[in-house]
This record gives structure tokens, C-alpha cells and sequence, in this order.
């Protein structure tokens, strides 16, 4: 059994414990907003509800008049960093109508002279409808994690239980504990402890996966990188050997590159990187592998294609680039690219058949460039 007022002041350190674990936690990290505002939310929480403990203590009507808010003002900024961390780009105009609204219910309870145990029950009420507004949030992606959706059934459970509470024991605050009570307890507990770990490992995960995306992925293009390129290039081709399937393989180079950039800045040439990646994403299907080896050079692998839906690829990517929008930097310049297309055989190594590609290639570029030229098939030794 354990009365209401220690339960109070356990769940108050809990939170404080928590907020101090993350402001450790950001000292040796690059913490995003998000993480922040979670921060702020469990201190202030914490507070309150170890200020309402404290409250009949010593005995001073200031603290009981400011504990509430503290209380409900740390599950706006909870909600808040909800809302950071999701990206929605309007959270602080319902964060502030939030607040004015809660502000609002709390001066009329506290003008119309309500008792200390109902003002508690007053705020349980707002805190269990932004649990079901965090609920909400957490639980209407498709594609939320298995952490996500944990924090959100936790919060979802919260704000019944306390509607379970305020129907069957019609806001009872005794110490007699009813499995209704008890559950409402629990639930609460639980709230903190799932909620208050749970966010932070969603920061970490989110951070974990930036980190794997920086690893992969080349930050200006949003192409795959060298390496990742090179890795699932080569799984793409052991697996068309095991399917018996074709394989094509592309090298790509913007033409006259070297002149944009000395032309017309870096700059500009970063951005005729960016168009020519997107164009091409526009262009190719989504299992095509596309990377950038470096400068202007680009690889396609296009698993599962023969030469002749090859070269047709080719010929589409070659048409798009050209017809790619002008670059706002330089003016009416207009890109285009050539590409050397070869088949990779039966057992040829992807180096060797990037050679060949880069082969080709060449020779598209010294015969004119824009234009896709078809490398010969590897010499078969005797």
C-alpha cells in the first residue's frame, strides 16, 4: 500500500533523475531541440510533483498555487518536444493554445476554491488528454518503429486508465488502493519510466540511423557513396550469377565539368550535381543502384537488365540530363552526360567490368560526348 502523497514524491524524483541523466547524457553528445525540450519537460514535471508532496510540509499556499502549473506546463513542453522531434512545422501555435487553454482551466479551478485533491484531479484529467494527444502522434505512422509504438500503446494506456479512474472511482485520492486505483498508479509509473528511457533511445536511434546514412550515402547527391556502392553492387552481381539473370553496368560523366566550375564557382557546380541526381532518380527504377565514385563520375548497376533495356535506360538518362532545367547559377548553360555501357559476364569481376565501363566511357567522351557508347563483351580466354 502506499498513499497518494508518497507516490507523488516518487514519481517527482524519477522524473528529476531522468532529467539529469539527459542533461549528462547531451554534455557529450550533439543533442538535437527535441532532446532539449524532453529535458526541460521531465525537470519541470519532476518539480511540480515533488512540490506537491512538499506542499502540506512546510505548509506555504505559494507552492500549492504554483505546483500545477509547473505539473501540466512540463507535459506541454513533453508534447512540444513530440512535435520537434516529427517535425511537425505548426507545433508551437498548438503548444501556446495549449498552454493558454490549460492556463485558463487551472485559474478557474484554483478562483472557484477547489480542494487540494481535486485540483490534483483536475490535473491528472489534462495530463491524461496530452497523453492522448502524444499517443496520437507516436501511433499514426505507418511506419513507426517497435520503440515508437511502445511509448505510444504506454501513453494510450495512461489516458484510459485515468478515464477508467475518474468513471469507476469518480476521482477518489485516498490511500486505500482499488485495482482501478492501482492500475492508475502503475500506469503512471510506468509512464515515466517507459517514456522518460523510451524517448531517449528514439534520439538514439534516430541518431544511430543518421550515422548509417552518413556512412552510405553521399551528402550532396544522396547517391549511394563509393563504398556503399561498390558493396551492393557486388551483391547485386553474385546474386544475378545465382539467378542466371543479366546485369548492366553504366559509368557516367557530366561533360565539360571542369568549365562549370571554373566558370562559374563550386558552388554552381555542386548545384548541376544535384540536378543531375535528380534527374536520374527520375528517370531509373527503384532497385537501380546509382552511386558516386567521386567529382563528376558516376556507377549504375541495373540488376536484372539485358543490353538491349540497357541501352534504352541509357538513352532515357541521356535525353533527361539534357533537357534537365537550367542551373540558376549559370544561366543558360545545359548539362550533359556520357555514359559507357557494358554487360557484366558470367563470373567477370565487378573491378573488371568497371574497366570496361570506364572504357567505354572514354570513348564516348572522345568521340563527342552526350552519347552512350556500348563497351565490347569480356575476351574469353582459351
Amino acid at each position: 500500500m502506499i498513499d497518494n502523497q508518497t507516490f507523488m514524491l516518487a514519481i517527482g524524483i524519477g522524473n528529476i533523475v531522468f532529467a539529469l541523466l539527459m542533461a549528462g547524457y547531451m554534455r557529450n553528445v550533439d543533442n538535437t531541440p527535441a532532446l532539449r525540450y524532453w529535458m526541460w519537460a521531465r525537470l519541470l514535471g519532476g518539480v511540480g510533483q515533488a512540490c506537491w508532496w512538499l506542499a502540506p510540509v512546510v505548509n506555504l499556499p505559494v507552492i500549492d498555487v504554483l505546483t500545477p502549473f509547473a505539473w501540466i506546463g512540463g507535459v506541454i513542453i513533453e508534447v512540444a518536444a513530440y512535435c520537434l522531434f516529427f517535425g511537425m512545422p505548426h507545433w508551437r501555435r498548438l503548444a501556446y493554445l495549449a498552454a493558454l487553454a490549460s492556463g485558463l482551466v487551472l485559474v478557474g479551478a484554483m478562483a472557484a476554491g477547489v480542494s487540494r485533491l481535486q485540483m490534483q484531479w483536475i490535473v491528472s484529467i489534462i495530463m491524461a488528454w496530452f497523453a492522448a494527444g502524444a499517443a496520437v502522434l507516436l501511433l499514426r505512422e505507418r511506419g513507426a518503429s517497435l520503440l515508437q509504438r511502445i511509448i505510444g500503446v504506454n501513453d494510450a494506456l495512461f489516458a484510459l486508465a485515468i478515464g477508467a479512474w475518474i468513471v469507476f472511482e469518480h476521482g477518489r485520492l485516498d490511500v486505500a488502493i482499488t485495482p482501478v486505483g492501482g492500475a492508475t498508479y502503475l500506469l503512471s509509473y510506468m509512464m515515466m519510466i517507459v517514456n522518460g528511457f523510451g524517448f531517449l533511445l528514439l534520439c538514439k536511434q534516430k541518431d544511430d540511423l543518421q550515422m548509417q546514412r552518413l556512412a552510405t550515402i553521399d551528402g550532396l547527391t544522396d547517391t549511394l557513396n563509393r563504398r556503399a556502392f561498390f558493396e551492393r553492387a557486388e551483391s547485386a552481381r553474385l546474386l544475378a550469377l545465382r539467378l542466371r539473370k543479366p546485369i548492366a553496368l553504366m559509368m557516367l560523366d557530366l561533360d565539360h565539368f571542369k568549365r562549370l566550375n571554373d566558370g562559374f564557382g563550386h558552388a554552381c557546380g555542386d548545384e548541376a550535381l544535384r540536378v543531375f541526381a535528380d534527374t536520374a532518380r527520375g528517370v531509373l527504377r527503384d532497385h537501380d543502384l546509382m552511386g558516386r565514385l567521386g567529382g563528376e563520375e558516376f556507377a549504375l548497376a541495373l540488376p536484372g537488365t539485358g543490353l538491349e533495356g540497357a541501352l534504352h535506360a541509357a538513352e532515357r538518362l541521356r535525353i533527361a540530363v539534357a533537357e534537365a532545367p537550367l542551373l540558376s547559377c549559370a544561366g543558360s548553360y545545359r548539362m550533359t552526360v556520357s555514359i559507357g555501357l557494358v554487360m557484366i559476364d558470367t563470373g567477370e569481376e565487378l573491378t573488371a567490368a568497371l574497366a570496361r565501363a570506364d572504357h567505354a566511357l572514354y570513348v564516348a567522351k572522345t568521340s563527342g560526348r552526350n552519347r552512350v557508347e556500348v563497351g565490347p563483351a569480356m575476351l574469353k580466354r582459351a
